[in-house]
């Protein structure tokens, strides 16, 4: 897959995305880098760490996150990108889910567009990554959290995102899924399953939160932000599961 002008083998290598969050309320980091200066210093550092691709977001997403214009959200992603992309030599993503933020990005050198809503929100969005031939990210969201069986709900979901993507002309291979939905709703599940077990059947917590933490550890090990593996596999933390609801 090639973003910007940078190859990714995203069959044999994981890549690190490094983020940049130009606003002020995300609850990682909002605030810390409104200023263009800190956020150049932080994309070095984020490079120095071995980030491959940066992603600037100018509206958090949070829970209860308050949305802005898109006239504010361009004012300050715009900025920033320029700046980095003056400044490094290094591929560029802009996380918007609005198709007059992403047509400014990719005017100020956006290499991917990160979609949270895989297209879905904006009906522009595609035909704006297709016009403009760049990559992009999609990911799945709904606007209510009701599913029936959730891992097959969100794989057909996304694949609706795909379609839209393909009518729209985006190539193949500049379409890139976002898993990370996937490791959510696996760490949900289990939380939900450890809760109803110690509620039903044993008071004591602590032993069962131990399990989940080190189930979350291995996930989390077991992935990357471009996995180099097409499918997800966790036979090591499904076996801890049954191990604990065996006890």
């Amino acid at each position: 897959m090639k973003i910007g002008n940078t190859e990714f083998d995203l069959k044999n290598k994981t890549y690190i995305m490094g983020i940049l969050n130009a606003t002020p309320d995300s609850f990682s980091d909002g605030g810390h880098y409104n200023r263009l200066d800190a956020a150049l210093k932080h994309v070095e550092e984020m490079i120095g760490e071995g980030a491959h691709i940066i992603d600037i977001g100018g509206e958090s997403t949070r829970p209860g996150y308050t949305q802005i214009s898109e006239e504010e959200e361009i004012e300050r992603v715009v900025p920033v990108i320029e700046a980095v992309k003056r400044n490094f030599d290094i591929p560029v993503s802009i996380d918007t889910y609005k198709s007059k933020v992403a047509q400014a990005a990719v005017a100020a050198g956006a290499d991917l567009i990160n979609d949270i809503w895989g297209l879905k929100y904006d009906a522009k969005m595609a035909e704006v990554i297709a016009k403009n031939n760049v990559a992009c990210c999609l990911m799945h969201n709904r606007k209510e959290a009701v599913y029936q069986d959730f891992f097959n709900d969100v794989i057909s979901d996304l694949k609706e995102c795909v379609s839209i993507a393909e009518a729209a002309g985006i190539d193949k291979e500049k379409i890139q899924i976002q898993k990370s939905v996937l490791l959510f709703g696996f760490v949900v599940q289990a939380i939900y399953i450890i809760y109803l077990y110690v509620v039903e059947k044993d008071p004591n917590i602590y032993r069962y939160v131990i399990y989940l933490i080190i189930i979350c550890i291995l996930v989390l090990l077991d992935i990357g932000f471009l996995r180099k593996k097409a499918k997800n596999s966790y036979p090591v933390e499904i076996l801890l599961l049954c191990m604990l609801l065996q006890e």
